[in-house]
């Protein structure tokens, strides 16, 4: 009978640390779930706050975008006055008319390069707005750029009138430069 219950205790031990063991991996199963949910939110929080962090300068762009389109226009004014180029004549912002006007001229007369060249060489006050507009415009585009940079706003940028333009003007440059 002794040995009945020593045989009884040993069983109920056994099933009792049984339990405590299957009650144990369950509690540790569920840890390790909460770890890799909290570090999968973990990351989430920083994805977003890169995203946050990224809009705010993105805004501030927007917010501050008439002083730099304003600054970028009378970078181009002396450009167009030089070689003689007029803006569009639509109802969009003065700048995008003036780049449109610029664009357009040099899409129907590919002569408007040797004119642009041609005034960067001879008239320094040509060159330093192109210089200007060149440096403005790219430090836009590399701001744009680096807070958005798989956005809509940055790419219509890039491959809009504004890229169009630095790409003109980088041409007529070099080809004023190489000269000397």
């Amino acid at each position: 009978m002794q040995d009945a219950l020593i045989l009884a205790g040993i069983l109920i031990i056994a099933v009792c640390t049984a339990a405590l063991a299957a009650f144990m991996f369950a509690i540790s199963a569920r840890v390790r779930d909460m770890n890799k949910t909290l570090a999968h939110q973990y990351s989430l929080i920083v994805k977003m706050q890169a995203v946050l962090k990224n809009k705010t300068a993105t805004n501030a762009v927007a917010e501050n975008a008439e002083m730099i389109y304003q600054d970028l226009l009378q970078s181009l004014i002396p450009i167009m006055a030089a070689i003689d180029i007029m803006p569009r004549a639509t109802s969009e912002h003065p700048l995008w008319r003036a780049l449109g006007g610029i664009m357009d001229e040099y899409a129907k007369n590919p002569f408007a390069l040797e004119k642009l060249r041609r005034a960067i060489k001879l008239d320094t006050e040509v060159s330093r707005s192109v210089e200007n507009y060149m440096n403005r415009a790219d430090r836009l585009l590399g701001h744009l750029t680096a807070t958005e940079p798989d956005g809509i706003l940055a790419a219509t940028f890039t491959d809009g009138l504004l890229g169009q333009s630095l790409t003109f003007f980088a041409q007529a440059r070099q080809l004023a430069t190489q000269e000397n």
